[in-house]
């Protein structure tokens, strides 16, 4: 069970997921979190450095969708100007919005990677789902009420992972 909270990858950033890295591995399309992965929580808008990744990205024919668990409110004014779908309140770490983002990008699961700064809801979702997991360090250390809770959580998994000689990064 716990190994469906191991991601496949680890990255201090989005920055450092290239459009040739993925290329290399027949990747096609991004399921990606918002929060805490893209932007802070409290950002309302992509920076500069995220925009030109986008476009790198869209540049390269790799297709992005953002799904994410917070309102339709906060993720459209994210994302619209961007030209990005979403989907939002999506229930990470259930399997339906996952799914629809491989629907709407007509993709499969192999060629599609799953991005997040959390164990609980992307990595957890992805890997349940079938997908290649990608876990990035959030961009900030400041969380919601909930994240909170995860990230207590998640320390205790990722300590298990340590003790097990099953991590290959350091925090």
């Amino acid at each position: 069970m716990l190994k469906h909270f191991l991601p496949d990858q680890h990255v201090k950033n989005i920055f450092e997921i290239t459009p040739e890295s993925l290329k290399r591995k027949n990747i096609k399309g991004i399921i990606t979190d918002l929060d805490n992965t893209l932007v802070e929580w409290d950002r309302p808008s992509a920076t500069p450095e995220l925009m030109q990744w986008f476009e790198e990205i869209k540049k390269h024919g790799i297709l992005v969708t953002i799904v994410s668990n917070n309102n339709e409110n906060r993720v459209k004014f994210f994302a619209d100007p961007l030209g990005i779908p979403y989907i939002y309140q999506a229930r990470k770490p259930m399997g339906r919005a996952f799914r629809r983002a491989l629907r709407e990008m007509d993709l499969k699961k192999e060629e599609t990677v799953v991005i997040g700064d959390q164990l609980l809801t992307d990595v957890l979702g992805g890997n349940r789902s079938g997908f290649h997991t990608i876990l990035v360090v959030p961009v900030t250390q400041t969380d919601g009420f909930f994240t909170r809770i995860n990230r207590t959580v998640e320390r205790r998994i990722l300590n298990w992972f340590r003790k097990k000689g099953q991590l290959n990064w350091e925090d």
